[in-house]
């Protein structure tokens, strides 16, 4: 895997780059070619992957956390004296 391909795949780049362009052109009028388009798309993500990447982790984490806590109480339900 190369150091690019962390953040999106070249599946991901090739869908998301005319996105990209299409979102440029019309908002402020910039035209990029497609190298350019995947090219902006790595840079930003590699800058706010990892902080979304740890986020859906602190998320998921969470969940599992409260998931957790209910099965003990289920388990702490179930004891017998």
């Amino acid at each position: 895997m190369s150091r690019d391909e962390r953040f999106l795949s070249p599946a991901q780049l090739a869908e998301l780059a005319p996105a990209l362009q299409r979102q440029l052109d019309s908002e402020f009028g910039v035209e990029l070619g497609t190298f350019d388009a995947q090219s902006l798309l790595l840079f930003v993500a590699a800058r706010i992957g990892p902080a979304i990447y740890n986020r859906a982790l602190a998320d998921a984490r969470s969940a599992l956390d409260a998931r957790m806590e209910s099965l003990q109480s289920a388990l702490w339900e179930l004891e017998r004296d």
